[in-house]
């Protein structure tokens, strides 16, 4: 189970809002993840100096906490083979959805995209469709 946290989830969220709307804004470009990785991978994009700002803040960010003295406690319920297979075939579904989650999730719905709220209730079936097997049928 996940702590109820409204507070630190509103201003989260809040935050990745922000930096959403200030790529686009200053960038012209979709805040998502997996587009701006490829970017700052050879072969390395024209405009990698953004790209690799955005991922050295994500970073840095959780880092910073940690500097402070805070605690991010994190556990998974799974063996790390899961994970990484579950890694796998989130890649699978960013190449054939033509984005991640974050993309299509903050900035495609935020656009009223039908591509990005479709690619969207995919991922969240595919998700549900997960949890169902594991849990009920794997007994997990």
């Amino acid at each position: 189970m996940t702590d109820f946290t409204p507070l630190q989830s509103l201003l989260g969220g809040a935050l990745i809002g922000l930096a959403a709307v200030l790529l686009m804004a200053l960038h012209g470009r979709i805040a998502g993840m997996t587009g701006i990785l490829t970017g700052i991978i050879p072969p390395v994009s024209s405009d990698w100096p953004w790209r690799a700002a955005f991922i050295a803040g994500a970073i840095a960010a959780p880092l910073l906490l940690l500097l402070a003295g805070k605690e991010i406690p994190f556990s998974a319920p799974v063996p790390t083979a899961a994970l990484v297979v579950g890694g796998f075939l989130v890649g699978i579904g960013v190449h054939f959805g033509g984005g991640c989650p974050s993309g299509h999730g903050i900035c495609g719905i935020a656009r009223l995209s039908p591509r990005s709220i479709v690619a969207v209730a995919v991922f969240m079936a595919a998700a549900f469709a997960t949890v169902f097997v594991i849990r009920h049928l794997m007994g997990g």
